[in-house]
């Protein structure tokens, strides 16, 4: 079994290219002078490229297994110069770009060899196993959250804010050299001893088309709270310096729970789990909605079942797809290129779709906003979510119930 220590450690840096730039991208946008509808286009712009490359990246790491050590090293230091460019450069909108696209693609290869690594250790094993090696990996990937989260505005008020997103940049930099050094054993290639199929038609299966599409459905909601919460936070409950504190409730709560979901959901199946946290899920962000403004512990409550909701989705869906991936013969990074890709582009159309309609309500960062306003904000921050959520649960009731291999979707012949 992997070390303890490195899977956690290459998941949390792995993570900091996730859901902590879509939070802070639109205020470090503003920073630089780049209004939010032309972030919100450019991030859609972005993801669009992982439409293609996902796929084709995980394609490349199935058909040269003997280059891995090439690919590890090409994501670790592609994050790297990314976060340099993009954050201690700050650059103009060109310059943006070309460091994002750094980070993006990179963390996608890393994204992709990690998940079918982890996928290759466990192997056809049991479902607890999947999702003991799940658990472990998103608990890290949770504190590497937590930790870029709140990094910034904790740098920003030392330092101000630019300068603490070039620090920001810096220590990132800094962290994808140390961890790729400190990790290298870990990605020695597995001899699985089965056959993998390499073609696309693989993917067709009904239970992984819609495992792919419970995964795109089911992140939405929480890539729209991600792109939003700081507006909402500083705006529309005007509890600007708990923010910091908010997000570390959020995710802590999330990595605390990560192994309690991880023994529910084989003791008493990932469907039923899954559905029971996807109704807290909803019940937090209808709470959110009704907020006065100032209310600092009642979002506070929020943010911790929320948090424990979004454990559940990161520990569960991965396992449940891994261990498909390797019941069905289908190769893992070509699996995983296609899930990166789903998982990325929900953050993508949550920026391209709410970050515009925000602006189109006359909505300022930070600036006196009309009441209207600040109701566009509510709505997309609290109700969207629920309807989608609400949808994602539709798809998630349609796994088969089975209790001793609640992991196994039954085959359909």
């Amino acid at each position: 079994m992997a070390n303890h220590v490195t899977v956690p450690l290459i998941a949390a840096f792995l993570a900091s290219a996730g859901i902590p730039l879509y939070i802070h991208l639109p205020s470090f946008a503003a920073e630089l002078g780049i209004g939010l509808g032309t972030v919100g286009y450019l991030l859609f712009g972005l993801r669009a490229l992982d439409f293609v490359q996902d796929p084709l990246l995980g394609r490349l790491v199935d058909r040269f297994p003997t280059y891995r050590s090439y690919f590890v090293s090409g994501a670790f230091v592609g994050m790297g110069v990314g976060f340099w460019i993009a954050f201690v450069m700050q650059p103009n909108i060109f310059g943006l770009v070309l460091g994002l696209v750094l980070v993006f693609t990179a963390y996608s290869l890393g994204t992709i060899l990690f998940y079918g690594q982890g996928a290759a250790i466990v192997g056809a094993g049991t479902d607890s196993a999947h999702l003991r090696f799940a658990g472990r990996r998103e608990t890290g990937a949770l504190v590497g959250i937590v930790v870029a989260a709140i990094l910034p505005g904790v740098l920003g008020g030392f330092y101000g804010v630019r300068q603490g997103y070039a620090i920001f940049g810096v220590v990132l930099a800094a962290a994808a050299i140390a961890i790729w050094l400190f990790s290298r054993s870990f990605w020695t290639p597995l001899a699985t001893g089965r056959q993998e199929s390499q073609s696309f038609r693989g993917l067709l299966q009904p239970r992984v088309l819609q495992l792919l599409l419970i995964a795109l459905l089911n992140a939405l909601p929480v890539a729209i709270t991600s792109t939003l919460f700081l507006f909402f936070v500083e705006d529309r409950l005007v509890l600007g310096d708990y923010a910091g504190l908010f997000l570390v409730l959020f995710f802590l709560t999330a990595g605390m729970s990560a192994p309690f979901w991880s023994w529910a959901s084989a003791r008493f199946g990932a469907r039923q789990v899954l559905l029971c946290a996807m109704s807290l899920a909803i019940v937090s962000f209808i709470g959110a909605y009704s907020l006065p403004v100032g209310a600092a512990w009642q979002f506070g409550l929020i943010c911790a079942a929320s948090g424990a909701a979004l454990g559940a989705d990161m520990v569960i869906l991965p396992a449940l797809f891994a261990n498909v991936l390797m019941k069905q013969g289908i190769a893992t990074g070509m699996g995983f290129g296609v899930w990166a890709f789903a998982a990325k582009i929900s953050l993508a159309l949550a920026a391209a779709i709410v970050l515009p309609v925000l602006q189109s309500s006359g909505f300022s960062p930070k600036g006196p906003n009309t009441a209207e306003a600040l109701q566009r904000l509510n709505f997309l921050y609290a109700l969207l979510p629920c309807g989608l959520k609400a949808l994602a649960m539709v798809f998630v009731a349609q796994l088969p119930r089975d209790k001793k291999h609640p992991l196994v979707p039954r085959r359909v012949d």
